[in-house]
């Protein structure tokens, strides 16, 4: 099977690729670096002639207003190169919950992005994950002031950047699912005791402050825990730290 990965140069994206490859399947990469221009269009037809998946890892450079622009302009040259190449079926990694958060406007941006891809003439398949290990200390540093670290006590389920990359090539190996599949992290923690946790294990003598207002997972609450329907990932926060 060949398999064009945009944005398969990134921190999923490139996992992804060799997942794939490492199953037998031909994955290539594109991203900014080959040519791929997912905004303007640039080298989108080039990348997915005669794929049989199209794999959209690209991201919005911004989590703000700018954000719906980005999905709405990307999805549609994407659409339009892969249904002139004869595509199959297209995957996209989205949220857990992103339908629920309508304050934020980058979740309003990637439901943009979900919608666009159900509304269009290809089968897909959409994988939405919870929030990325790798990326906790980013969230840490948003709320960040001196020696102290405010964050409210938001339930969170993180997932290993592999875990979402092995849903993400599972999903793209198959058949379109024409729907959504949920992944996440095996374990629930409220995020002031995920920030406990990950500046310990660091040995970071920061003080984590609980603030029900701090953040953007104050507005979001619960709403990015999965149901009793999706599929917990292995890897356990506490060992990835290790």
């Amino acid at each position: 099977m060949k398999c064009a990965i945009i944005g398969g140069t990134g921190l999923i994206g490139s996992q992804v690729v060799r997942n794939l490859q490492a199953a037998g399947h031909e994955a290539v990469p594109h991203s900014q670096s080959t040519g791929v221009d997912v905004v303007s269009g640039r080298g989108l037809d080039e990348a997915v002639a005669g794929a049989d998946v199209v794999v959209n890892l690209t991201n919005s450079p911004t989590f703000d207003e700018a954000s719906p622009a980005f999905f709405q302009s990307s999805m549609d040259n994407l659409l339009a190169a892969a249904r002139k190449g004869g595509v199959g079926h297209v995957v996209i990694l989205s949220i857990v919950g992103v339908d629920q958060v309508p304050e934020l406007d980058y979740y309003r941006a990637k439901v943009l992005q979900e919608d666009i891809l159900a509304a269009g003439r290809i089968p897909y398949s959409i994988v939405r994950a919870t929030q990325f290990m790798e990326f906790i200390d980013a969230v840490l540093s948003w709320t960040a002031d001196g020696d102290t670290v405010r964050l409210p006590a938001t339930p969170i389920q993180p997932i290993a950047s592999r875990d979402v990359a092995h849903a993400v090539a599972e999903v793209a190996a198959g058949a379109p699912l024409n729907g959504i599949r949920n992944v996440a992290g095996p374990d629930i923690f409220p995020l002031d005791e995920l920030g406990r946790i990950t500046l310990s294990r660091k040995g970071d003598d920061r003080t984590v402050v609980t603030d029900p207002t701090a953040g953007m997972f104050a507005v979001v609450r619960g709403d990015v825990l999965t149901d009793r329907h999706a599929l917990l990932a292995p890897t356990r926060y506490t060992d990835w730290l290790s």
